[in-house]
Formats: C-alpha cells, structure tokens, sequence
C-alpha cells in the first residue's frame, strides 16, 4: 500500500487536528532525553499512521530515519512523543530516509528489520504483506491510546441522466393549387369603310387603273403565357440545445453520535481535539 505525507493526504490536516501540528514534536525516550524531533509523518491510503520521519540525534549518530507509530507515545499535553529502546545500533542500521527516497514494500521491509523482535519469526512477502502481521510495530498501545469512533450522518449529492424527451426534425412536401393571372396583348383586324372625301368627283378615264387581284397583307400577334415552376430557399431552420441551470433542494434526517463522559472519583479529565 503506499504512503502519503500528511500534508499530501490531508492539505487541510491542522484543522483536522483541531489546529495541532504534529511536525517538530520534539522525541524523548522513555527516560526523558531528547533524542531529535518530527519532521513528517506517512500515513497509508486509508489515513492510518505508519511512520513518523525523524530528524533524529544521539551521540554522533545523527540521520533522518522512519520510526514506526506503534513504538510512539504522543503526549499532547507535553508536545512531545516518547519512545522506548531506540538504541543507537537500532539508528546506525536504518536507511536514510532522503526526500528522493521511496518508501516501498521493500524499503519498509529494511525498516521493519530492523525494530522487530528477534523472536518473533515473520515470512515476508511483499505481494501478501499487511501490517497487521507486526502490531508492536503499527499497534496502538491499548493503555495509553484508545481509540473511540463517533460517527455521524452527512448528505451525499449525486446527479445522473435522465432522458426526458426527444425532438425529431424532418421535411415533408405539401401541395395547393395557385391560379396566377397573366396579361396578355391580342391583335384583331377592324375593318371600317368610310365614305373618301373625294366622293361623287369625276375621274380621269384615262387615269382610271382597274387592277385585279391586288392584296394587302396585315399580320396579326397575339400574347402567349409562358408558366413555369422554380424552386426556391423559403425559410432555414436551425436546431441546437441549450442547458439552463436549476437548483434542486433535498431534505432528510441524519444522525450524530454524541459523546458522554461519566467519571468516578477525583479525576482530572481532559477533553481536547487533535
């Protein structure tokens, strides 16, 4: 499983600790001595502590090694986290935890090594391993930390699709009959005799020319409508979607789990968050 530092895993970890940093708590062994102070702490894909990064200093030896949580007491009340029988063999046997350094199976394997009891006999394999086969290095001592889950409701929105209609768009042809008038010019003949104004004079026989068969041509035209179909663009449609928003209010009951202390006795009782 791989490891986040806190910050990475929680960027809003201090006021999950209710303001408390747990960076440079300073680290005491059980005797008192200060042996060096917190730089991180890895914590796994579900939020459990499994190391703290330590800027550690004993004697001469002085490295930034992985210290696993179940061998850490943090007391709130004094800023500080203890912790019993690191020896300075233990220190000069650790990796290097550099800020490159990848804390994989293998490399916490080299950690595991060695804090683990010589006694206690565990076959690693890195495709099995999980960390409840080392509890006295990933437990939390049961004395000194007990761990009491309230737990509480919360509302959780979620939207999905719904398909709630469908617009189909086509063309289809309708017909109408359509009269259209049209002007058109025709010619006729009109014949008008008239009486010349040359009437009842007398006429030059030997100007007079009788001729047969003489003929005037006259032609005639008439208008004729020409009808025909064109088609053309009437009218252009446009289809597109638009997204209006909408606030959709929900309403439930949840449930909070409160906690209640009773004490017996002369007690001096701290309730704090971290």
């Amino acid at each position: 499983m791989p490891l986040h530092k806190l910050e990475h895993f929680d960027q809003n970890y201090r006021e999950t600790f209710g303001g408390d940093d747990l960076k440079a708590l300073d680290l005491y062994t059980g005797g008192g001595d200060r042996v060096g102070s917190v730089a991180d702490v890895l914590v796994d894909d579900d939020g459990h502590f499994r190391y703290l990064i330590v800027d550690i200093s004993l004697d001469l030896a002085s490295k930034k090694i992985l210290l696993p949580i179940g061998l850490c007491q943090i007391n709130d009340a004094e800023r500080r986290v203890y912790v019993d029988g690191l020896s300075r063999q233990q220190i000069e046997s650790l990796p290097d935890h550099t800020e490159d350094a990848i804390a994989n199976n293998d490399y916490e394997e080299k950690v595991r090594s060695v804090f683990r009891s010589p006694t206690k006999s565990v076959t690693y394999d890195r495709n099995t391993y999980n960390y409840q086969q080392d509890p006295d290095l990933y437990g939390l001592n049961e004395q000194s930390h007990q761990t009491f889950k309230l737990y509480e409701e919360r509302l959780i929105a979620n939207k999905y699709r719904v398909k709630t209609g469908e617009v189909t768009i086509g063309k289809h042809i309708e017909t109408e009959n359509v009269r259209l008038t049209v002007p058109v010019e025709k010619e006729r003949i009109l014949i008008e005799r008239v009486t010349p104004t040359e009437a009842g004079n007398v006429v030059n026989p030997n100007e007079l020319k009788f001729q047969e068969g003489e003929v005037a041509r006259i032609e005639v035209y008439e208008e004729t409508p020409e009808i025909r179909k064109e088609a053309f663009v009437r009218e252009e449609v446009r289809v597109k979607k638009v997204v209006e928003h909408d606030i959709v209010e929900a309403q439930d009951t949840i449930r909070r789990e409160e906690l209640d202390v009773d004490t017996a006795g002369n007690l001096n009782v701290q309730d704090k968050a971290i």
